[in-house]
């Protein structure tokens, strides 16, 4: 516990004490019976005086010491509070760090009483609220948690460890709670545990980590904001918290554990029975705009918000304001005016509790009001409510914002009359039809709109909405993914008040409904991912794939498989969806899109071999000196992916071919790695409950279809040199280890480099690039104007006219310009024409129709010419003034395509 040196030059200690024996009996008795103390505090020795006091929990055993330690402490602090000498900061966290260290000795009491051994393995104290915010006051209660871990708690051999575990806690709660001649040193509540209607006084370790990973209510998320490792054993607190972070700090928002907390909030502020307005009987803790409402205010914020933004997660409710403003996730205004007002009511609150050691929040009346103004420094009871009144207005308006509670007078809601008379004003088709499903959402049937609060914000919100959804180019589809959206989701309250608040998160969703089915769809199966258009962070693409692979192992607990897989899916859907709404909003280019969806691929594939391996070695075991190997082809390969590409993949393995694996059900190496190939592809591939993830196509591997799914790296080498086909060395220019150890990638690596390298007589390669092409021309037509894939001069052509240039001069280029011979096609591209190789033109024509590939499925997945708004968006995000410019561009491109292909080829291409 420290305190600074730094004492205010204007401290009055003389002062103080004076009106401590003046107004505060139990400051005057704590002076009387520590002259000592007294002494030191009226030569204003404040630092000296806390010594003095720490001194005192030295004397006799403990349940004597730390009723004198306490009662020194409180009061020297409090006599340098009231002379100014000591901050509110200070003052808290002096208190609240002897609430750790009595904590802390009780453990060790109970424990050494019992074994002998002055020890706290095992038996962790967690401290809540204001403990464990570092925020007590000076009568507070503590609300620690109690967990033991059965194999570490000190006991005695013949004891249980479940029965040690509640003796200890029963001696802890009668050393610190017991009132004695000496006083009582800290008041205990345990009612905030796991289950605390029937669970035991100190709760298994395994137990409270299973109820916090699946069972806690919302409440108790808001509880663990503030919650910290403060006595006991503190390591394995730590490392609890530490466990159940990812319950407290979920990365996707929660709409209906938020309705839940705001709803307790406005329990409380129902059930509250004294006064509104400050005035005798007033409660500054719990009354309208008090400690209370502050302190849900900023910790309602960083449960919506502090998932995704590591900065929010502060246990201090000052700190948390300031963290929400610096963050912009309240205004500063509203965060001085909450921050102020939080402190000065600690004051208050201290006054009231100096007085006579009571926890008491409300305000007396008559003559003991005026005595709190008189202890604070005030002229009298009637100045202490006047500030109060005025302060609690500010304070109380801005939680009743937050909060929603529901306001006088407001209009109802129109009928389906007028309803239907203002859709039909605004264009839409069958608006009578419409006004009816409208008032169908508002009939009680969706959770989401059902209290008379949801229903308020909801009106608010409708003649908005409505306007955003008739100025889009399909009205009726944005409706009804809007109501498949609503229906899956618990409680909108929240969702409706912020897009009133922040029209920009509006037009996000509008676009997002209306402008890619494909975001359409996945927001209206999962409206979770409505967090991504609400907080639209910065997209790092530095370490992307780091961060996705950290992210998808953060989530279940290992060994927990199914488990896994739904985290992969949740964290892979999340990122799509994210760079999805960064590319319809034009935020980032397509080819960065690309680059990021396939980092998100190789994160989930990587994290998909990875738990496969450990799940399917369970049964199996491993193969000693074996590992899988995935090799990326296509557009995975080349790491520029689109929303709808499939995983081009070839399973390979290392090691003996005629080893057994090591477990109790063991298998030959080609049947262990083909099943293991197996289950990663359906782990990437088979729905689960958080839905699909990829079409996985293994079709390019040795003998296609007839081959077996995985084969040796040796296989695949003799394979490749002698039995491929020329289309499949095209193929293998894109190909891109994804996992395996370094050994195994070298491996690989070189038996693709050795494939293309090799020397090939330039006609027999000529005709046979020609002919697939016209094959694949015959057999698959382009499906509309936007089909810059297969339209001839298109993307396709691009592929055979580089994969035939890399492999004519293969050898040549491995020396001379090893970049013009990466799978990235867009550097071979252009280093190819830096060689020369090829006209330059042709590295803006695959730049501008790589783009309009990558954003055209998610704005036009049937290459059809969408609507005016799509189509705009589609211009948008190739860097285009608008659609006309983009068409006119692809036709430009299309022709230099198929000028060089005919300088190449000597081939005219038909456009």
């Amino acid at each position: 516990m420290e305190i600074s040196t730094a004492l205010s030059a204007a401290a009055d200690w003389t002062g103080a004490i004076a009106r401590a024996q003046a107004h505060a009996p139990f400051l005057a008795r704590a002076l009387e019976r520590q002259p000592e103390l007294h002494a030191l505090l009226a030569k204003g020795e404040g630092v000296a005086a806390l010594e003095w006091a720490r001194l005192q929990g030295d004397v006799g055993d403990a349940d004597t010491g730390l009723r004198r330690h306490r009662l020194g402490v409180a009061c020297a602090l409090a006599i340098g509070d009231l002379a100014g000498a000591f901050a509110l900061p200070q003052v808290l966290i002096a208190l609240s760090a002897f609430a750790d260290y009595a904590l802390d000795t009780a453990i060790r009491t109970a424990i050494a009483e019992r074994t002998g051994e002055e020890r706290t393995d095992g038996m962790i104290a967690l401290a809540l609220g204001k403990q464990g915010a570092s925020e007590l006051n000076y009568s507070s209660d503590i609300d620690p948690i109690l967990i033991y871990d059965p194999a570490t708690l000190p006991r005695r051999p013949s004891d249980d460890p479940g029965e040690a575990a509640q003796r200890y806690a029963r001696r802890i709660i009668k050393l610190l709670s017991e009132n004695t001649s000496e006083g009582y040193v800290l008041r205990v509540d345990l009612r905030l545990r796991p289950a605390a209607e029937i669970s035991p006084l100190a709760v298994p370790y395994g137990s409270a980590l299973a109820h916090y990973q699946g069972q806690a209510l919302a409440w108790e998320r808001a509880a663990f904001i503030r919650a910290r490792a403060a006595s006991g054993d503190i390591a394995a607190g730590q490392e609890f918290l530490v466990k159940i972070a990812p319950f407290v700090w979920r990365h996707a928002l929660d709409f209906g554990a938020i309705e839940e907390i705001r709803a307790l909030t406005l329990m409380i502020r129902e059930s509250y029975k004294g006064p509104v307005r400050p005035g005798p009987g007033f409660d500054v803790k719990r009354g309208r705009g008090g400690i209370r409402e502050i302190e849900f205010f900023a910790q309602t914020h960083q449960l919506i918000h502090g998932g995704r933004d590591p900065s929010l997660r502060v246990r201090g409710t000052r700190p948390a304001l300031d963290a929400l403003a610096a963050a912009g996730r309240i205004g500063t205004e509203q965060a001085r005016i909450l921050g102020e007002g939080y402190d000065r009511l600690r004051v208050i609150e201290h006054r009231l509790q100096m007085v006579g050691d009571r926890q008491t929040h409300s305000l007396p009346g008559g003559v003991a009001l005026d005595n709190v103004a008189q202890l604070d420094g005030m002229r009298d009871g009637a100045a202490l409510i006047a500030e109060l009144a005025e302060l609690t207005q500010r304070t109380g308006a801005i939680y009743e914002d937050l909060i929603g509670e529901e306001q006088r007078n407001v209009p109802s809601a129109p009928l389906p009359t007028q309803q239907a008379q203002t859709l039909a004003q605004l264009g839409f088709k069958e608006p009578e039809a419409l006004a009816e499903r409208i008032e169908e959402w508002r009939d009680g049937r969706y959770a989401s709109i059902r209290t008379p609060q949801a229903k308020h914000a909801f009106d608010r919100l409708l003649p908005t909405l409505l306007d955003a959804f008739a100025a889009s180019d399909d009205p009726a589809r944005a409706i009804t993914r809007w109501q498949s959206m609503i229906e899956r989701t618990p409680s909108a309250i929240n969702l409706f008040r912020l897009l009133v608040a922040r029209p920009a998160v509006l037009d996000r969703l509008v676009a997002a409904l209306t402008l890619s089915p494909l975001l359409a769809d996945e927001l209206g199966r999962r409206p979770e991912l409505l967090d991504a258009l609400i907080d639209l962070e910065e997209i790092d693409f530095s370490n992307f794939f780091e961060t996705k692979v950290r992210q998808m192992r953060s989530g279940p607990a290992r060994g927990d498989y199914e488990a896994q897989l739904d985290c992969i899916r949740q964290v892979t859907s999340e990122a799509r969806f994210t760079l999805g709404v960064g590319l319809i909003e034009a935020q980032y280019s397509p080819v960065e899109i690309g680059g990021a969806l396939s980092a998100t691929a190789e994160a989930a594939i990587a994290v998909a071999v990875e738990s496969a391996s450990d799940e399917f070695a369970q049964t199996h075991g491993r193969i000693p000196g074996g590992e899988l190997v995935v090799l990326g082809l296509g557009r995975l390969g080349g790491g520029a992916l689109t929303h709808a590409s499939d995983l081009d993949i070839v399973y390979l393995f290392t090691g003996d071919f005629g080893v057994q694996s090591d477990g109790r059900r063991p298998l030959g190496a080609t049947l262990y790695f083909n099943r293991l190939a197996s289950r990663v592809s359906a782990a990437l591939s088979v729905p689960t409950a958080q839905g699909a993830l990829y079409e996985v196509d293994t079709r390019l591997r040795p003998q296609g279809n007839q081959g077996p799914l995985a084969v040796s790296i040796e296989a695949f080498g003799k394979y490749q040199r002698e039995s491929a086909w020329t289309w499949e060395h095209m193929a293998l220019t894109r190909a891109r280890v994804l996992t395996g150890s370094d050994k195994a990638r070298a491996e690989v690596e070189a038996i693709i480099a050795d494939v293309l390298h090799r020397a090939r007589d330039h006609r027999e390669l000529r005709q046979a690039v020609l002919t697939m092409r016209g094959e694949m021309a015959q057999h698959k037509s382009p499906r509309g104007p936007l089909d810059v894939k297969l339209l001839r001069g298109g993307l396709v052509d691009i592929e055979f006219l580089v994969h035939f240039l890399q492999l004519r001069g293969a050898g040549e280029l491995a020396e001379r310009a090893p970049e013009a011979l990466r799978p990235d096609l867009a550097r071979a591209v252009s280093r190819l024409a830096e060689l020369g190789q090829v006209d330059r033109s042709i590295v803006a024509a695959h730049g501008l129709m790589s783009d309009m590939l990558i954003a055209g499925r998610l704005l036009a997945p049937d290459c059809a010419e969408p609507p005016p708004a799509g189509a705009a968006a589609l211009a948008r995000a190739c860097q285009r003034q608008g659609y006309a410019e983009l068409m006119r561009d692809l036709t430009v491109s299309r022709k230099h395509v198929a000028r060089i292909w005919t300088g190449i080829f000597e081939q005219k291409l038909e456009l």
